[in-house]
């Protein structure tokens, strides 16, 4: 039986552990040649830029690449590491040049590159702003921007539609927002941004661009998941592991998704939500030319006042995707 993703190629970044290393492995497992990005550093604390990495600093180290793609060429895929740092521009570029080199195209991106700085917005240093936005929002800048002029000039030599597959790495705390995490809620809405935008534009190619909001437990969401056991009963997958996430990812990479362009998609324990934009809650029209301070209050004021305290435009729709 043919594998779906027979005969393609896929980057994955921020592959070394975690969600990006599962992600890896089941490209793999689908049929794809992976190229496995890591910077490998520590990710929660330190200076890594490879979502699920948690806790200390060091220096760069090609072992968790390494480590990764060695695991899926013993299970007999094909597979290739890359050390480096996709927030930085020319490394994006080469990352992307080695899957063209090595495999002979590319096909699927997966952008998972990241890190945390977690501090409430009073207490926030300009440079734990920067660096999540540089490695989340650039980082998936970087590698989105030179994939995609690799599908364009494809699709322009042949006169034809490619194939092309984006999945990015948005998160829950863009969509319900995350009261210590402002720089990284900031970056994973961008993220959203984005891939709609690169949906809209790639589009004509043959190429789809889509988000997720993974919960999942990593080295880097240590401490967010502290609380919830690991194993919620003998023989039970954990809910937060994963292996739950990495297959919508390899769906959403093989041609059965064509249809699936420009979506966000929250992925859980078994749980796939397909999100919508925010839709119109209330409406007010100004009974004269200009709204007044007193109109406004009578009206948009009165809206409000009869919610629950603390309601913010998402928290009844995230919430409802929990589960206990």
């Amino acid at each position: 039986m043919t594998l779906p993703l027979t005969g393609l190629t896929a980057v994955v970044t921020g592959a070394g552990r975690g969600l990006g290393r599962a992600e890896a492995h089941e490209l793999a497992r689908l049929g794809a040649a992976v190229v496995v990005n890591d910077y490998g550093q520590p990710g929660h604390g330190g200076t890594s830029h490879a979502e699920g990495h948690g806790g200390g600093s060091g220096e760069a180290s090609a072992a968790p690449a390494e480590s990764v793609a060695a695991e899926i060429r013993a299970a007999g895929g094909r597979a290739i590491a890359h050390l480096g740092d996709v927030a930085d521009f020319a490394t994006a570029r080469a990352l992307i040049d080695l899957a063209a080199a090595e495999f002979g195209r590319l096909d699927i991106l997966v952008n998972n590159a990241g890190i945390l700085r977690d501090r409430m917005i009073f207490s926030m240093t300009e440079s734990e702003w920067d660096a999540v936005v540089h490695v989340h929002l650039k980082g998936h800048f970087n590698t989105t921007r030179f994939a995609a002029a690799h599908w364009r000039d494809r699709a322009k030599a042949t006169g034809a539609p490619v194939y092309g597959r984006i999945v990015n790495t948005s998160s829950e705390a863009f969509l319900a927002g995350s009261a210590g995490q402002p720089n990284y809620a900031a970056a994973k809405g961008g993220i959203v941004g984005l891939t709609t935008s690169t949906a809209l534009a790639l589009a004509k190619y043959g190429v789809t661009a889509n988000a997720i909001c993974p919960r999942a437990r990593t080295r880097m969401t240590q401490d967010v998941f502290a609380d919830l056991p690991a194993d919620p009963s003998p023989g039970a997958v954990d809910p937060l592991s994963p292996e739950h996430v990495a297959p919508v990812v390899g769906y959403l990479a093989s041609p059965s998704a064509s249809a699936v362009n420009g979506q966000l998609l929250v992925v859980h324990g078994g749980m796939v939500a397909v999100m919508e934009r925010p839709r119109v809650a209330a409406k007010f029209d100004t009974a004269r030319d200009v709204f007044t301070f007193g109109e406004l209050e009578s009206t948009l004021g009165a809206h409000f006042d009869s919610r629950a305290p603390g309601e913010t435009f998402a928290s009844r729709e995230v919430l409802t995707l929990k589960r206990d």
